[in-house]
């Protein structure tokens, strides 16, 4: 089966942005969201740069915060003509678009139909979510008739091997891309995450070129890594290891029933594994299953499933699914001591 990218009016989206800025033809109104921090503060510097001249920002830069705040009052403020420059930028951070009520919801509607042409509006979406409300028909028209909501997604896994490399260069160090791989693997995909990391990585590597062992001596691994690497030993029969990981997720006081969320989470991935290869499919088909953006983890679960069996992976699964409803459920469940018991449970059921 072949595994194709998907596209969408979201990635159109963010690609007409950057076409805007280098032709410097700035739209007038957008919605900033998505998770992927680092890019979301780059485009709205790179916005910054093109719209207000330096040492004019007191003129033609003005920052909004959303709680408290009127239409009125942002209005009044995109009214402000823009002194030495072409444009102005409002950032308005989370203002809650659907949320507001009926009279405000109205006085937006104007405000969008009629922006000044010399005013940029960004509607920053940092701590609350953007949940566009189709029920309210005119405010979902005018947003998007006249507002250009740009989501910040994680890169595509080829684009940020490329992005590691180029900041692992200007450190004066190279990686490989399967070093790469497994760095993103290790610390998550998002760009926000992985630039203290490679800062961290690059100051501590002695040689020009990064090693899994540079990576793995200082980088802060995120939670599903962890939870990998301790599937990986269970099904290794490392009881000892699993239990020294386990400890460690503990001592980052990682809630237990987060734990055995992304045990079991990751034991599912593993079933479908081993159910790929005992029915001739490949990793092209894990990689549509679960959306992943490279084969790295398709093949690292393809290598967990070839040490299991379809039996052991049901019930190491429906073990996960008893004790969540148990945690959930139940009063004065030692939560931790419970975690161990699985883990001893799984390990004898390999045997």
């Amino acid at each position: 089966m072949a595994y194709a990218k998907k596209t969408s009016k979201v990635n159109e989206a963010f690609q007409k942005l950057k076409n805007d800025l280098a032709a410097g033809t700035a739209g007038n109104a957008y919605i900033f969201y998505g998770e992927e921090t680092y890019l979301r503060e780059y485009y709205l510097k790179e916005l910054r740069k093109k719209l207000v001249p330096a040492g004019f920002e007191e003129f033609n830069y003005h920052t909004l915060e959303g709680k408290d705040l009127t239409v009125q009052t942002l209005a009044e403020t995109a009214e402000a003509m823009p002194m030495m420059a072409e444009r102005t930028l409002i950032v308005v951070s989370d203002f809650d678009l659907f949320k507001l009520n009926e009279e405000q919801r109205e006085k937006l509607i104007a405000f969008l139909e009629d922006v000044p042409p010399y005013c940029c509006v960004v509607f920053l979406y940092d701590t609350v979510e953007y949940k566009p409300n189709r029920t309210m028909k005119k405010l979902y028209k005018a947003v998007t008739d006249h507002v250009e909501a740009v989501e910040f997604r994680p890169a595509d896994n080829s684009d940020l091997v490329v992005w590691i490399a180029r900041r692992f260069k200007a450190l004066g160090k190279e990686i490989d891309r399967q070093t790469a791989e497994y760095l993103i693997f290790t610390c998550g995909g998002l760009m926000t995450g992985l630039v203290p990391e490679i800062a961290k990585i690059g100051a501590y590597a002695k040689g020009r070129a990064i090693t899994q062992k540079d990576i793995d001596a200082v980088a802060d691994p995120v939670l599903s890594a962890e939870v990998f690497r301790l599937s990986d030993a269970v099904l290794q029969g490392n009881y000892d290891g699993a239990a020294r990981i386990l400890g460690d997720l503990l001592k980052m006081q990682t809630e237990p029933i987060m734990i055995l969320a992304a045990l079991g989470s990751q034991l599912r991935r593993i079933y479908t594994a081993r159910m790929a290869i005992d029915s001739g499919k490949d990793k092209y088909w894990l990689m549509e299953l679960w959306e992943m953006k490279s084969d790295y983890p398709a093949k690292l679960l393809l290598s967990a499933a070839k040490k299991t069996t379809a039996a052991w992976c049901a019930d190491a699964v429906q073990m996960c699914q008893v004790l969540d409803r148990r945690m959930k459920s139940e009063k004065g469940v030692d939560a931790v001591g419970e975690l161990k018991l699985l883990l001893v449970r799984l390990g004898a059921q390999r045997r």
